[in-house]
């Protein structure tokens, strides 16, 4: 028998799984347990919930008696540092199951009668709105604990990018961390990824592509939701490579009020057909648009580029030209002028290697930004796998910011320079100094500094002064 065959035994083991309360099990107490051993890990992740960063013990199945009842959390997380103490309720869910409103009602009971800080939910649902609960809970029952919720694809990426680009102290804490993330990859595990765009999906997709799409359609708010949950998870996956944090962009209102984002979506798929999304990465050169225009079915990344406030516009042109270099020849480049109204000139990126000029309209008008974008034909699908939508938005992400993004950088003035110094004027001999008297020169001082110009006069104007009183 080779070694080939045999399975390496692993901290958190995929094996012996029989269905999902075991699944949920399993998953609640490998998750709490390396967040009470890898201080780093649950430091990024509690933080943001005002836990203090001190010692962290977690607990799975704790019972609580609500009235008649006997309830049993999944879990528990308690963080003590010096006289405070941190509490938080967990409920775990994995696979396709739902967190239920009754029973995050019941906890948030419990939570309240034993004076904990928060209920903490987990699953694979994703929010809309980063900040955002899932499920609808009564808001009187969240007037003295707080309601959380991490999906598993938000743990699994913050696990990813703390062990591989933050890094973990300990390398034994490391290698705890890996075992967790090997765990929640496993499909057994229960933590999916995003992989569905909802039952509701080819009816909304056929409806806009007719043109009978109404606002007032039931269906259409969960197709809406899932979208914004799509690009939550394309943030998500494109900052676990990154190792950075990537999040959806959205003005303030609408992180006040996700219902204003609803509703703007809503309108824009109803009017256009479209469904738009932005990224904000950090230190990018902006933040990266999609629109998925269902009527067309074509998915469009774009960015938006400041053009160089020097130079002549083929300068301009040639300044973004250079950092295109990798990408590939089918991307569009727009260029806009300065006070220009409506659409600029806009060719394939191929023509404008060629000829520059192709984005030049009016050469006596300064071009004030360029827009660069990359169209490809939308997955049908609602799944995922080849001919998906949802496969079509990632690998489109992904490559867009892979082939552009990634190298485009700002344009910067150049710093002043200083001004050379004047030559120092070139001083003639002094054999080539002239010794004649000149009528510019000044009054002959003697040696004690008095002038003798009125007792004696020159020479010259004496001979001059006796020749004129001579007879003739």
């Amino acid at each position: 028998m080779t070694e080939e065959t045999w399975h390496q035994a692993r901290l958190i083991p995929t094996s012996g799984i029989s269905g999902a309360e075991e699944q949920e099990r399993r998953a609640t107490s490998a998750l709490l347990a390396v967040m009470g051993v890898v201080k780093e890990f649950s430091r990024t992740v509690l933080a943001p919930l005002g836990a203090p960063a001190g010692n962290v013990e977690t607990f799975i199945e704790v019972p609580f008696a609500l009235g008649e009842k006997r309830l049993y959390p999944d879990g528990l997380i308690r963080v003590t540092r010096g006289s405070r103490t941190w509490t938080a309720l967990v409920e775990v869910k994995t696979g396709k199951n739902d967190l239920q409103t009754e029973q995050l009602e019941n906890y948030l009971d419990i939570a309240r009668e034993q004076e904990f800080d928060a209920l903490i939910t987990i699953s694979n649902e994703i929010p809309a709105i980063v900040g955002q609960h899932p499920t609808k809970v009564d808001k009187r029952k969240l007037r003295r604990v707080e309601i959380f919720h991490w999906s598993w694809s938000y743990l699994l990426s913050t696990a990813v990018v703390q062990k591989e680009h933050r890094g973990v102290s300990d390398p034994e804490q490391a290698w705890i961390l890996g075992e967790l993330i090997r765990y929640l990859e496993h499909p057994k595990s229960g933590a999916l990824e995003f992989v569905d765009m909802g039952q509701h999906w080819v009816g909304v997709r056929n409806a806009v592509a007719d043109g009978t799409l109404r606002a007032t359609d039931r269906t259409l708010s969960d197709v809406v939701s899932r979208f914004d949950a799509l690009i939550r998870f394309a943030s998500l996956q494109l900052g676990r490579q990154l190792g950075t944090e990537v999040v959806p962009l959205l003005s303030r209102k609408e992180l006040a009020d996700p219902a204003l984002r609803s509703a703007s979506l809503t309108e824009s798929v109803v009017a256009t057909g479209d469904l738009g999304g932005a990224l904000r990465i950090p230190n990018a050169i902006g933040p990266v648009h999609l629109t998925a225009n269902l009527r067309a079915g074509q998915i469009t990344c774009h960015i938006d580029i400041e053009a160089p406030k020097e130079g002549r516009s083929t300068t301009r042109v040639n300044w973004l030209v250079r950092q295109l270099k990798h990408a590939p020849a089918d991307v569009r480049v727009e260029s806009f002028v300065v006070n220009g109204r409506g659409a600029g000139a806009a060719e394939l990126l191929s023509s404008v290697r060629e000829d520059p000029a192709l984005l030049i309209l009016d050469p006596k008008r300064d071009l004030k930004s360029f827009r660069v974008a990359r169209t490809v034909s939308m997955g049908a699908k609602g799944g995922r796998g080849r001919g998906s939508f949802i496969d079509s938005v990632l690998d489109l992400i992904d490559g867009f910011y892979g082939d552009v993004v990634q190298h485009l950088k700002g344009w910067t003035a150049a710093p002043p320079k200083l001004r050379e110094p004047e030559p120092a004027p070139i001083a003639l001999p002094p054999a080539l100094n002239s010794t004649a008297l000149s009528s510019q020169d000044g009054p002959e001082t003697d040696s004690d500094g008095s002038s003798d110009s009125a007792s004696s006069p020159t020479p010259v104007l004496a001979c001059a002064v006796e020749n004129a009183v001579a007879p003739v």
